[in-house]
Protein backbone atom coordinates (compact mmCIF):
# COMPACT_ATOMS: atom_id res chain seq x y z
CA UNK A 1 0.00 0.00 0.00
CA UNK A 2 2.62 2.32 0.98
CA UNK A 3 4.48 1.90 -2.39
CA UNK A 4 1.21 3.07 -4.45
CA UNK A 5 2.02 6.10 -6.95
CA UNK A 6 -0.45 8.35 -7.94
CA UNK A 7 -0.19 8.67 -11.66
CA UNK A 8 -2.71 10.69 -12.66
CA UNK A 9 -2.88 14.19 -14.14
CA UNK A 10 -0.47 16.71 -12.02
CA UNK A 11 -3.17 18.83 -11.59
CA UNK A 12 -5.74 16.78 -10.47
CA UNK A 13 -2.94 15.25 -7.92
CA UNK A 14 -2.43 18.96 -6.79
CA UNK A 15 -6.16 19.29 -6.30
CA UNK A 16 -6.06 16.63 -3.72
CA UNK A 17 -2.86 18.05 -1.84
CA UNK A 18 -4.90 20.97 -1.43
CA UNK A 19 -7.78 19.14 -0.29
CA UNK A 20 -5.92 17.28 2.27
CA UNK A 21 -5.44 20.73 3.97
CA UNK A 22 -9.19 20.88 4.48
CA UNK A 23 -10.38 17.54 5.35
CA UNK A 24 -8.62 15.92 7.97
CA UNK A 25 -6.56 12.06 7.71
CA UNK A 26 -8.47 9.37 8.07
CA UNK A 27 -7.53 6.04 9.44
CA UNK A 28 -8.01 2.82 8.05
CA UNK A 29 -8.82 -0.21 10.00
CA UNK A 30 -8.33 -3.74 8.62
CA UNK A 31 -9.69 -7.02 9.96
CA UNK A 32 -8.02 -9.10 8.03
CA UNK A 33 -5.63 -8.88 5.11
CA UNK A 34 -5.03 -5.91 3.29
CA UNK A 35 -6.45 -4.68 -0.29
CA UNK A 36 -3.62 -5.38 -2.46
CA UNK A 37 -5.38 -4.84 -6.24
CA UNK A 38 -7.64 -6.59 -8.29
CA UNK A 39 -10.03 -6.17 -5.52
CA UNK A 40 -13.96 -5.06 -4.87
CA UNK A 41 -14.51 -2.99 -2.29
CA UNK A 42 -18.16 -2.47 -1.21
CA UNK A 43 -18.86 0.44 1.03
CA UNK A 44 -21.29 2.88 2.69
CA UNK A 45 -21.39 6.24 1.34
CA UNK A 46 -21.90 8.76 4.12
CA UNK A 47 -22.85 11.75 1.47
CA UNK A 48 -19.64 12.63 0.05
CA UNK A 49 -17.47 11.48 3.13
CA UNK A 50 -16.67 7.97 2.08
CA UNK A 51 -15.60 8.63 -1.44
CA UNK A 52 -13.49 11.20 -0.30
CA UNK A 53 -11.61 9.74 2.27
CA UNK A 54 -10.99 7.10 0.48
CA UNK A 55 -9.91 9.03 -2.51
CA UNK A 56 -7.06 10.98 -0.70
CA UNK A 57 -5.95 8.43 2.03
CA UNK A 58 -6.45 5.03 0.91
CA UNK A 59 -3.24 5.08 -1.18
CA UNK A 60 -4.69 2.29 -2.97
CA UNK A 61 -5.25 2.04 -7.02
CA UNK A 62 -8.76 2.66 -7.25
CA UNK A 63 -11.69 3.61 -9.84
CA UNK A 64 -14.91 4.47 -8.34
CA UNK A 65 -18.32 3.32 -9.53
CA UNK A 66 -20.67 6.49 -9.42
CA UNK A 67 -23.67 7.76 -11.39
CA UNK A 68 -23.15 8.82 -14.84
CA UNK A 69 -25.06 12.00 -14.11
CA UNK A 70 -21.46 12.66 -11.76
CA UNK A 71 -19.12 11.95 -15.03
CA UNK A 72 -21.83 13.84 -18.06
CA UNK A 73 -20.38 17.17 -17.57
CA UNK A 74 -21.57 20.81 -15.66
CA UNK A 75 -24.84 20.70 -16.59
CA UNK A 76 -25.62 17.84 -15.68
CA UNK A 77 -23.22 17.81 -12.84
CA UNK A 78 -25.49 20.56 -11.52
CA UNK A 79 -29.23 19.30 -12.09
CA UNK A 80 -27.96 16.32 -10.27
CA UNK A 81 -26.33 17.93 -7.06
CA UNK A 82 -29.41 20.10 -6.50
CA UNK A 83 -32.20 17.96 -7.11
CA UNK A 84 -31.14 14.76 -6.42
CA UNK A 85 -27.65 14.95 -3.70
CA UNK A 86 -28.64 17.80 -1.90
CA UNK A 87 -32.75 18.19 -2.13
CA UNK A 88 -33.66 14.69 -1.98
CA UNK A 89 -30.78 12.71 -0.40
CA UNK A 90 -29.44 15.21 2.11
CA UNK A 91 -33.14 16.99 2.62
CA UNK A 92 -31.29 20.45 1.90
CA UNK A 93 -33.89 23.35 0.87
CA UNK A 94 -33.97 23.24 -3.31
CA UNK A 95 -33.53 26.72 -3.40
CA UNK A 96 -30.38 26.66 -0.92
CA UNK A 97 -29.71 23.87 -3.14
CA UNK A 98 -29.34 26.05 -6.69
CA UNK A 99 -27.28 28.58 -5.08
CA UNK A 100 -24.96 26.79 -3.51
CA UNK A 101 -24.30 24.10 -6.46
CA UNK A 102 -23.61 27.63 -8.68
CA UNK A 103 -20.42 27.49 -6.73
CA UNK A 104 -20.00 23.47 -5.77
CA UNK A 105 -20.71 22.15 -9.58
CA UNK A 106 -18.00 23.41 -11.10
CA UNK A 107 -15.27 22.28 -8.53
CA UNK A 108 -17.20 19.44 -8.42
CA UNK A 109 -17.21 18.76 -12.55
CA UNK A 110 -13.62 19.52 -12.32
CA UNK A 111 -12.92 16.75 -9.17
CA UNK A 112 -14.64 14.33 -11.21
CA UNK A 113 -12.55 14.81 -14.33
CA UNK A 114 -9.49 13.91 -12.92
CA UNK A 115 -11.19 10.82 -10.48
CA UNK A 116 -11.72 8.67 -14.04
CA UNK A 117 -14.94 7.53 -12.54
CA UNK A 118 -16.57 4.81 -13.61
CA UNK A 119 -20.26 5.43 -14.88
CA UNK A 120 -23.37 3.39 -13.63
CA UNK A 121 -26.66 3.24 -14.94
CA UNK A 122 -30.10 2.02 -13.92
CA UNK A 123 -30.41 0.16 -17.53
CA UNK A 124 -28.59 -1.92 -19.46
CA UNK A 125 -26.09 0.38 -20.02
CA UNK A 126 -24.46 -1.19 -16.51
CA UNK A 127 -22.91 -3.68 -18.74
CA UNK A 128 -20.88 -0.95 -20.09
CA UNK A 129 -19.81 -0.26 -16.72
CA UNK A 130 -19.27 -4.16 -15.79
CA UNK A 131 -16.92 -4.33 -18.59
CA UNK A 132 -15.23 -1.21 -17.92
CA UNK A 133 -14.39 -2.34 -14.45
CA UNK A 134 -13.44 -5.95 -15.37
CA UNK A 135 -10.73 -4.69 -17.51
CA UNK A 136 -9.59 -2.08 -14.90
CA UNK A 137 -9.38 -5.16 -12.23
CA UNK A 138 -7.39 -7.14 -15.14
CA UNK A 139 -4.91 -3.98 -14.84
CA UNK A 140 -4.52 -4.34 -10.53
CA UNK A 141 -7.03 -1.34 -10.12
CA UNK A 142 -9.47 -1.42 -7.09
CA UNK A 143 -13.22 -1.60 -7.90
CA UNK A 144 -14.51 0.76 -5.01
CA UNK A 145 -18.71 0.33 -5.32
CA UNK A 146 -21.01 2.49 -3.06
CA UNK A 147 -24.24 -0.51 -3.31
CA UNK A 148 -26.95 1.41 -0.56
CA UNK A 149 -30.10 1.99 -1.25
CA UNK A 150 -29.77 5.97 -0.78
CA UNK A 151 -32.89 6.64 -2.26
CA UNK A 152 -34.67 8.26 1.10
CA UNK A 153 -31.34 9.65 1.81
CA UNK A 154 -27.83 8.73 3.82
CA UNK A 155 -28.56 6.67 6.78
CA UNK A 156 -25.88 4.97 8.87
CA UNK A 157 -28.08 1.87 9.22
CA UNK A 158 -28.10 0.97 5.54
CA UNK A 159 -31.49 0.11 4.43
CA UNK A 160 -30.10 -2.42 1.47
CA UNK A 161 -27.66 -2.84 -1.16
CA UNK A 162 -28.94 -3.10 -4.71
CA UNK A 163 -27.76 -5.72 -6.81
CA UNK A 164 -25.28 -4.30 -9.52
CA UNK A 165 -22.63 -5.40 -7.35
CA UNK A 166 -23.28 -9.09 -7.00
CA UNK A 167 -24.23 -8.96 -11.21
CA UNK A 168 -20.40 -7.61 -10.86
CA UNK A 169 -19.42 -10.43 -9.12
CA UNK A 170 -21.17 -13.05 -11.34
CA UNK A 171 -19.68 -11.24 -14.66
CA UNK A 172 -15.99 -11.28 -13.30
CA UNK A 173 -16.28 -15.08 -12.40
CA UNK A 174 -17.81 -15.77 -15.99
CA UNK A 175 -14.27 -13.95 -17.00
CA UNK A 176 -12.23 -16.13 -15.36
CA UNK A 177 -11.48 -13.67 -12.45
CA UNK A 178 -12.36 -14.10 -8.77
CA UNK A 179 -12.00 -11.13 -6.86
CA UNK A 180 -11.59 -10.39 -3.63
CA UNK A 181 -14.25 -8.43 -1.91
CA UNK A 182 -13.83 -6.32 1.48
CA UNK A 183 -16.96 -4.95 2.61
CA UNK A 184 -15.95 -1.33 4.11
CA UNK A 185 -18.23 0.93 6.40
CA UNK A 186 -16.66 4.53 6.89
CA UNK A 187 -17.65 5.65 10.46
CA UNK A 188 -17.45 9.85 10.33
CA UNK A 189 -17.20 10.93 13.84
CA UNK A 190 -14.29 9.03 14.36
CA UNK A 191 -12.66 9.22 10.71
CA UNK A 192 -12.01 5.53 10.30
CA UNK A 193 -13.06 2.87 7.87
CA UNK A 194 -13.29 -0.04 9.15
CA UNK A 195 -12.36 -2.75 6.15
CA UNK A 196 -13.52 -6.71 6.42
CA UNK A 197 -11.00 -9.52 5.56
CA UNK A 198 -11.47 -10.24 1.85
CA UNK A 199 -13.90 -13.15 1.22
CA UNK A 200 -13.28 -14.65 -2.59
CA UNK A 201 -16.95 -14.03 -5.07
CA UNK A 202 -16.43 -17.19 -5.77
CA UNK A 203 -17.24 -18.32 -2.08
CA UNK A 204 -19.89 -15.84 -2.02
CA UNK A 205 -21.68 -17.07 -5.17
CA UNK A 206 -21.14 -20.51 -4.33
CA UNK A 207 -23.92 -20.54 -1.22
CA UNK A 208 -26.58 -20.62 -3.97
CA UNK A 209 -28.64 -17.60 -2.84
CA UNK A 210 -30.10 -15.39 -4.87
CA UNK A 211 -28.27 -11.32 -5.95
CA UNK A 212 -31.49 -10.04 -3.10
CA UNK A 213 -30.39 -12.70 -0.44
CA UNK A 214 -26.52 -12.29 -0.86
CA UNK A 215 -27.12 -8.52 -1.24
CA UNK A 216 -29.07 -8.87 2.35
CA UNK A 217 -26.08 -10.70 3.47
CA UNK A 218 -23.14 -8.26 2.66
CA UNK A 219 -25.63 -5.23 3.79
CA UNK A 220 -26.16 -6.78 7.34
CA UNK A 221 -22.37 -7.20 7.57
CA UNK A 222 -21.80 -3.70 6.50
CA UNK A 223 -23.73 -2.36 8.70
CA UNK A 224 -22.39 -4.65 11.78
CA UNK A 225 -18.53 -3.00 10.88
CA UNK A 226 -20.27 0.34 11.38
CA UNK A 227 -21.34 -0.89 15.18
CA UNK A 228 -17.81 -2.16 15.86
CA UNK A 229 -15.45 -0.38 18.22
CA UNK A 230 -12.19 0.76 16.76
CA UNK A 231 -9.04 2.38 18.77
Amino acid sequence: MSNFKDERKLWFRAMKKCMKLAVKESKFKYLGEKVTNGAIILSNHEGASAPLAFELYSKLPIRFWGTHEMNSGLVKTYKYQTRIYYHQKKHWNLHFARLFCLLASPLTNLFYKGLNLISTYSDARLRNTINESICAIKNGQNIVIFPEDSSKGYKKELPAFHHGCILMMQQCQKHGIDAPVHLAYYQKETKTFVIDKPVMASELLSQGLSREQLAKQLCDRCNQLGKMQVA
